[in-house]
């Protein structure tokens, strides 16, 4: 199978990052779980210059570095791998972020899966040198088998596959986002997406 896997708030614990980081820089108080929206200057209540210097403080190397992963991500990724499915991470992050993204990956032992920085969320334009991601129209060529994501603004990318099914990481800033249609499924932990995965592996075969 061709596996999709978006980076942030899948593999790691971008938005608890995020939150300590705008506590630190503008002293707003908005812990984790009261992140409602997936926009962030819209949860955080920040002009457009504290976003945008937010968004490039959070993507410096040694912040990126040091994000935590998500409980047995890595593990069941590997597991995957072990046996011979592709994983494919596309994050919305800007392609300026490509090297610690990578240099992350490696670090927690996923240096097999391949990674491409997708504008999703138009961000790019916030950092200089960000030239080089996937093309849409290139992304539009590949095709998943499964797929796993947690942004609502992410979904509209994934419904152009009729067959491909969609866990949804639960976060607080998709629990009320309206799925686009059956074949996406809410997942609680990386357990409960194993599971479906390998559901999805015994009807293929």
């Amino acid at each position: 199978m061709n596996i999709y896997i978006d980076f942030d708030d899948c593999l790691c614990e971008t938005a608890k990052s995020f939150s300590d980081l705008v506590k630190e820089m503008f002293g707003k108080d908005v812990p984790y779980d009261q992140v409602q929206f997936f926009d962030l200057q819209k949860t955080f209540d920040l002009t457009d210059d504290q976003y945008q210097d937010m968004m490039a403080q959070g993507h410096r190397p040694e912040v990126l570095l040091g994000l935590e992963e998500t409980e047995d991500a890595a593990k069941i990724v590997n597991s995957w791998l072990d046996m011979g499915h592709q994983i494919n991470i596309i994050t919305g992050r800007p392609y300026a972020a490509y090297e610690p993204s990578r240099q992350w990956l490696d670090n927690h032992g996923l240096e097999r899966v391949k990674l491409y920085c997708l504008n999703k969320y138009n961000r790019d334009s916030f950092y200089g040198n960000s030239v080089g991601g996937l093309e849409l129209e290139d992304f539009y060529k590949m095709k998943f088998d499964f797929a796993i994501e947690d942004s609502p603004a992410a979904f509209k990318y994934l419904t152009h596959l009729p067959e491909l099914r969609v866990m949804v990481v639960d976060r607080p800033w998709n629990r009320k986002a309206q799925f686009p249609n059956e074949n996406f499924k809410r997942a609680f932990d990386w357990q409960e997406i194993d599971a479906e995965f390998r559901q999805c592996l015994d009807k293929n075969n």
